[in-house]
């Protein structure tokens, strides 16, 4: 079975989700912080999904950087660096 592109980034950043469930390894941070780290994280896969909560539109982002997961949510779109991959998903689900 081949796998394209895309399908093999998503079941790598399903396997560092599972990762962090099973760890409890997951970092929130500011969008500002969350620029930061993928500024410095070149060539950065960035999982990016959209979803609305009472009519407000709500940006999730979610990337790995020296072992560690990094999370932010954001009422505007990020402007990510252009050497990021970018995953689109349809939900990002994090733990309460």
């Amino acid at each position: 079975m081949v796998m394209s592109g895309a399908t093999v980034a998503v079941a790598a950043q399903a396997a560092l989700i599972q990762a962090v469930r099973a760890s409890g390894v997951l970092v929130r941070v500011e969008p500002e912080a969350f620029l930061k780290i993928a500024g410095k994280n070149r060539g950065a896969l960035v999982v990016a999904s959209a979803s609305t909560v009472l009519r407000k539109k709500e940006y999730h982002y979610l990337t790995n950087y020296k072992g560690l997961a990094f999370y932010t949510k954001s009422p505007q779109e990020l402007i990510l660096p252009g050497d990021i991959e970018l995953v689109a998903a349809k939900q990002i689900w994090m733990p309460a």
